[in-house]
């Protein structure tokens, strides 16, 4: 077992962890790609498969519930290639996905493994489906233990990466401020198309391009972009630490 921190390495890494079989496309899939585009390392923790919750299309054409988890998991591997990012498979169950020790053991091995630089995850409330609260207070709890020395397990302590909580489905519902505005413009076709990955959830591959039109209205103004820019929005749980306002 060790404990040093570990040297900084030539490509920076991306962790993301969302709940189910959908989540880092939707909500983070921009901030996925670009990072991918710099030559980053990203790693997807899906901690289910969204089988029962989020495949209603499935269910309803007569699919057993095997069969669905194996339709969403080639469905998420497809779209993660599409990214850029490598996908991991936790299969906790949802609906409810209950946080749990074990779980959030299992996350703090990924930090340790992955030593991100960047952490995307759910933010901290969500009325309408609690599975992604449930994988948000495990990100954080697993973030901070994974900087303890004397949390036990193998690999090198993480340093304090920063933590992007993304937009969820009724933000107003949900507390949710967009505090950082990302402009996904240069990759949004390969966002659309990491979507249209996802047949399960067909549904949403509108409602999630308007979204992304929608954000320009505050990206505009408040950043100067130009009218065709295409945006995510995220939270920050911690704040952010600068040596000048910028």
């Amino acid at each position: 077992m060790t404990h040093a921190v570990a040297p900084p390495t030539a490509s920076r890494s991306t962790l993301v962890i969302t709940a189910h079989a959908g989540d880092f496309v939707w909500r983070g899939g921009g901030a996925i790609a670009l990072a991918a585009s710099r030559g980053e390392n990203i790693t997807v923790a899906r901690l289910t498969f969204g089988e029962r919750g989020e495949s209603a299309k499935a269910w309803r054409e007569g699919r057993k519930l095997e069969e669905i988890k194996a339709i969403r998991q080639g469905e998420a591997e497809r779209a993660a290639a599409t990214l850029g990012a490598e996908v991991r498979f936790f299969d906790a169950g949802d609906y409810p996905l209950l946080a749990t020790a074990e779980l959030t053991d299992r996350l703090v091995a990924v930090h340790r493994e992955t030593q991100p630089d960047v952490v995307l995850t759910h933010p901290t409330e969500d009325p309408y489906n609690g599975d992604h609260p449930a994988s948000n207070r495990m990100a954080l709890e697993a973030r901070i233990l994974a900087h303890a020395v004397g949390y036990p397990g193998d690999g090198d302590i993480i340093g304090a990466p920063p933590v992007f909580c993304f937009e969820p489905h009724q933000p107003e519902m949900s507390g949710f401020r967009p505090e950082v505005l990302l402009d996904i413009t240069e990759v949004w076709e390969t966002k659309r198309a990491a979507m249209e990955c996802l047949g399960a959830q067909q549904h949403l591959w509108d409602y999630y391009t308007d979204l992304a039109v929608q954000l320009r209205r505050n990206a505009g103004p408040n950043l100067g972009l130009a009218h065709r820019t295409m945006a995510e929005a995220y939270m920050r749980p911690f704040p952010q630490i600068a040596k000048e306002q910028a």
